[in-house]
């Protein structure tokens, strides 16, 4: 008999698969309540909603939104002027750093502010009708001065030094 080599077996394709499901019906309100509305288009349009779905390491899937409009239940959500860039993070353990990759077309690298504070990075730009801000909540100590931001083509790559753990030795304490 063949086993499933990531020991998910089909509940993790189902879960995927109404995941999907949920999304698409969730998309369908949105559009069809901005169709319904018969409401001139406002000037920050376009309306930009997407979600990434990645599998963490403990082999869970992470399901991430982005955007300037949140759908609900009733349908649209009010749009928002500030958009949510796509984020993508990840940790290169050879050489010890985190990758963070923000995309955020129509500004320049003198647009964009980064922030790293304690369990918490924070990415904001603006330039003209274009807003992007995000928070990233990171479960890593970070070196902010070891920081090294690019801004190439409308992405945004920020490679932080992680700090090391200082591995304590063990000794054994004699009782009296």
């Amino acid at each position: 008999m063949w086993k499933e080599p990531w020991g998910f077996g089909n509940r993790f394709f189902e879960q995927m698969d109404r995941e999907f499901s949920e999304a698409e019906e969730m998309l369908n309100r949105v559009f069809r309540t901005v169709g319904e509305s018969g409401a001139t288009a406002p000037e920050t349009l376009p309306y930009y909603y997407g979600y990434q779905i990645t599998i963490g390491p403990e082999g869970k899937p992470h399901i991430r939104e982005f955007g300037n409009v949140r759908p609900s239940t009733k349908g649209l959500v009010e749009q928002n002027t500030i958009r949510q860039p796509l984020v993508d993070t990840s940790i290169n353990e050879k050489e010890n750093v985190m990758i963070i990759t923000a995309e955020m077309p129509g500004i320049t690298k003198e647009d964009a502010k980064v922030t790293i504070g304690e369990g918490l990075v924070t990415i904001h730009a603006e330039k003209g009708n274009k807003k992007y801000h995000t928070e990233l909540p990171v479960n890593k100590e970070l070196d902010a001065d070891s920081t090294k931001a690019s801004y190439i083509n409308g992405i945004l790559e920020l490679r932080i030094q992680l700090k090391k753990s200082i591995k304590s030795k063990s000794k054994e304490i004699k009782i009296d």
